[in-house]
């Protein structure tokens, strides 16, 4: 049996590479797992050798301490992996197979997977409605940056990639499939972009960027990117999107600059609830900025994307009311302007496929445009410092070596 060694969550702002147990078609007992899951059998899940694992957002507010997640946690739910061992009744998936892992973990079952809203199953997570692997209250499924890693339910999971070679040599681009790429597109697609639009992503981290990409990718005609970190700004200049420093001032003036009036058709927050004020506000934390920020920027009637992460349970919050999850959002102004608005975890099964189609017809760059860097394993624990300090990266770990 091979060792397994993965990225562990050792406390606020400290993370290590450490050897855990080689996955078993059972879920055991283990930092973040729900009693009701210990022992649950997975007999239609699959082993895989991780190909590449990659560095979240979402991973770093459990770095900073910003959640409940508890030490010891295994880390990572953007997953491509090749497929060493399959349980008895997996019947279409097969050992050897290309496969990319949607960070939502769905049962195929129930009623929401059965409606296509894969980030919401209902059975996979004793907590609540939705599940990921390596994620604080997501019902303590093994998180993937690993050497190897549990999916269950791997017929329904499991998205293969029809030529192997094709792949590998595709590999920094299909290894955003499992997270970023869909939920940066699903943003852009709620938000309501299309030909013509003009758009605002809050955000120009890696989700932000991959709205980016995708708002182009549905037709937009002018994509702003807003941020603080100018490292972040350059990134997103670099394929052709209008860019507002918001430490500058108010995105309404900037965006009025830009376009010759003060609103888009459609916004994005690829932000969340660590959000900070703008102009002379911008070295505090102010967590409903964004979200007010992206009503006041949308015309009546428009639409709003919030792929942004936010929580019921945030320790380090600057107010009481925030460490609930309960924000000062100005709801009467949305209202006001009839927004529509839509949040949650993006159903990566709805748009993985066609995303994969895209990369491998060569119609989007996905890789080149969140500037993907691949790294060991064993560095996991200095691009986690990199990233929270604002680079411009997309972390990429590749910890068998076969990222070429």
């Amino acid at each position: 049996m091979p060792g397994n060694r993965a990225v562990i969550y050792k406390g606020p702002g400290d993370v290590a590479v450490e050897t855990i147990d080689y996955p078993s078609l059972e879920l055991k007992d283990g930092p973040g797992v729900n009693p009701a899951n210990v022992g649950r059998q997975v007999q239609h899940g699959a082993i895989l050798k991780v190909v590449a694992s990659n560095i979240c957002g979402s991973d770093q507010h459990m770095v900073r301490g910003r959640t409940t997640a508890p030490p010891g946690l295994a880390l990572g739910h953007e997953i491509t992996g090749e497929v060493a061992e399959v349980g008895r009744d997996v019947e279409f998936i097969k050992v050897g197979d290309l496969v990319s892992v949607p960070f939502n973990i769905a049962c195929g079952r129930c009623i929401n997977c059965k409606e296509g809203k894969t980030g919401v199953c209902l059975n996979v997570n004793p907590d609540r409605p939705g599940s990921a692997y390596g994620y604080v209250d997501m019902g303590g499924w093994v998180g993937g940056q690993a050497e190897y890693a549990l999916v269950p339910y791997a017929d329904w999971n499991l998205l293969k990639f029809p030529d192997k070679d094709q792949a590998l040599a595709k590999i920094r681009d299909l290894a955003m499939l499992s997270d970023i790429f869909p939920t940066g597109y699903h943003g852009a697609v709620t938000a309501g972009v299309g030909t013509g639009s003009t758009v605002y992503i809050a955000g120009a981290g890696p989700v932000g960027l991959a709205a980016a990409t995708s708002a182009f990718l549905l037709g937009a005609a002018v994509v702003i990117v807003a941020d603080l970190q100018k490292e972040r700004l350059e990134q997103a200049r670099s394929f052709g999107c209008e860019t507002i420093d918001v430490s500058q001032g108010e995105p309404r003036d900037q965006v009025e600059q830009l376009l010759g009036e003060p609103e888009v058709d459609c916004a994005v927050d690829a932000v969340g609830f660590e959000a900070h004020g703008h102009g002379s506000d911008a070295q505090a934390e102010r967590p409903a900025t964004v979200l007010n920020t992206v009503m006041d920027v949308t015309r009546a009637g428009g639409a709003v994307g919030i792929p942004g992460l936010y929580v019921t349970g945030d320790p380090g919050a600057s107010d009481d009311a925030a460490k609930t999850g309960s924000l000062s959002i100005r709801l009467g102004l949305g209202w006001a302007k009839s927004l529509s608005f839509t949040t949650g975890q993006c159903p990566v099964m709805r748009y993985n496929r066609q995303l994969m189609k895209a990369i491998l017809n060569d119609r989007t760059q996905i890789a080149k445009n969140v500037n993907a860097t691949v790294i060991p394993l064993d560095q996991a624990p200095q691009g986690y410092a990199e990233f929270d300090k604002g680079a411009a990266r997309k972390y990429v770990l590749d910890p068998h070596g076969m990222i070429k």
